[in-house]
């Protein structure tokens, strides 16, 4: 239920205008003056407040000054008997949403109530929605302390504001869709689309038409126009992931939408001109390409304006932990599950790996654990074989043997404890052999034949 706050100073009017309102639905609040009016606003919430502008004290101008001086954002429709073009402007300049004179229709007073309560209802939308995203794909998203990530972070708040193009590189997984949305969120042209393309998923015969759209009729199955990405990105940023794979005929065209600022439809002779920021994005080495000779040189230019490069993870191991504590935490929340417990030697085995799918590998890897986990640690028997593998072996005592991941052999293992003993026998027994023998419950020749097949020499001075 809408709340609606008013201030008038006419006991009448404010009885009126309540029992009217509550008629409709609204949840009614009354105040007497200017005065105790600017207290509610600033201590209850409301969607709305009407308001008289000729009030003894605090005038609804004053209201209006004040509310705008403590920034709140509170749609106000005023009502006055004293109707002049000088306070209808000094009013709306001061953020009322309509002006109203005395006397008034209620049905049409009530159109107008409507109208600002639609128009409250989109602010917070939008303001939830701006909220929303500036949590999504705000810096903080970035996650890493490390100097490479930082630098990163700081590249990113740089060239944000600009226009641009930008050629976003590295491996798979490093995130180069997240930087793309955080560059485009925190610029100018926040509140336009993020049209996001990926060429290698597309078939190559229809990625023209995705790119540009097309005319009706155009070719066999083209039964409707459509508007393709970089119209419907018109004012907002186009993500061209992938941009590499891109064959070379569409290299051409991109190219010309690039200088130009212009194409037409694929069958359409109409040039539409667009305004779109690029941010391309690659995991290839598009230097290499342009020399092997198949990306352009020309278009290659055009995209690098502003080249930033992502590290791989296994180039920052000291955010690993971090990374970890925040996917916990965040697909925890998302599938309402404790979040997992890592032992010591399971956070050696993750630290230990190279990951070669990045930052992506390791969020899959942690929703994995999340659903799977049953006991409350996550051991290294808890992990893909191929995380397991690499865990550090604890290094045995002296004279202990233990069985590693890698396993070990048997025979190799048993001469070794074999050979151990001999020594450790010859030791005790100061050389003396058939001392020696008798300590390992064997006959003097037998343990003299052993010692000969395993080159075994002692001395007393080897003590």
């Amino acid at each position: 239920m809408h709340r609606i706050l008013v201030i008038d100073d006419e006991e009448s009017i404010r009885n009126l205008l309540t029992d009217f309102l509550e008629s409709k639905g609204l949840d009614i609040v009354k105040a007497p003056d200017g005065e105790s009016g600017l207290k509610l606003l600033k201590d209850e919430k409301f969607d709305l407040f009407l308001l008289d502008l000729m009030m003894p004290g605090m005038s609804g101008l004053d209201v209006l000054r004040e509310t705008a001086h403590e920034k709140i954002y509170i749609p106000s429709i005023v009502i006055t008997a004293y109707a002049s073009v000088q306070t209808a402007v000094e009013a709306m300049k001061l953020g009322a949403f309509d002006y109203i004179t005395k006397p008034f229709n209620l049905e049409e007073l009530y159109i107008s109530v409507q109208r600002a309560l639609d128009v409250s209802r989109l602010k917070k939308e939008n303001f939830r929605l701006k909220k929303e995203l500036k949590r999504k794909f705000g810096y903080n998203r970035i996650i890493g302390n490390s100097s490479r990530i930082q630098d990163v972070i700081k590249f990113i708040e740089k060239i944000a504001d600009t226009d641009s193009t930008v050629l976003v590189t590295g491996e798979s997984g490093t995130g180069k869709e997240l930087v793309a949305k955080t560059i485009h969120y925190n610029s100018l042209r926040a509140k336009k689309p993020f049209v996001p393309l990926n060429c290698a998923a597309i078939p190559k015969d229809i990625l023209e038409s995705e790119l540009f759209g097309h005319e009706k009729g155009a070719f066999t199955g083209a039964i409707n126009m459509r508007i393709g990405r970089f119209e419907l990105a018109n004012q907002g940023t186009l993500f061209l992931d992938e941009i590499g794979e891109l064959a070379p005929s569409l290299q051409v065209k991109l190219l010309r939408v690039l200088q130009e600022r212009e194409f037409e439809r694929v069958g359409g002779i109409k040039t539409i001109k667009i305004d779109v920021r690029i941010i391309a994005a690659t995991n290839r080495d598009l230097e290499k390409a342009v020399k092997e000779g198949t990306f352009r040189e020309d278009l290659f230019y055009r995209l690098n304006v502003i080249p930033l490069h992502l590290p791989p993870l296994r180039k920052m191991k000291e955010d690993v932990p971090l990374l970890i504590e925040h996917f916990n935490a965040e697909i925890s929340r998302r599938k309402k599950k404790e979040p997992s417990k890592m032992s010591e030697e399971t956070m050696n085995c993750l630290l230990n790996y190279r990951w070669p799918g990045n930052v992506r590998e390791l969020e899959n890897l942690i929703e994995r654990i999340i659903i799977l986990q049953e006991g409350d640690i996550v051991t290294p028997d808890d992990l893909p074989e191929r995380l397991s593998e690499k865990c550090p072996v604890q290094k045995p005592e002296a004279g202990e043997h233990v069985l590693t991941r890698e396993g070990v052999d048997l025979n190799i293992m048993l001469d070794e404890i074999e050979n151990n003993m001999i020594l450790q026998a010859l030791e005790i027994s100061r050389g003396i052999k058939s001392k020696a023998a008798n300590l390992l419950g064997l006959n003097r020749t037998t343990l003299i034949e052993k010692m000969k097949k395993k080159a075994i020499e002692y001395s007393v001075s080897q003590k």
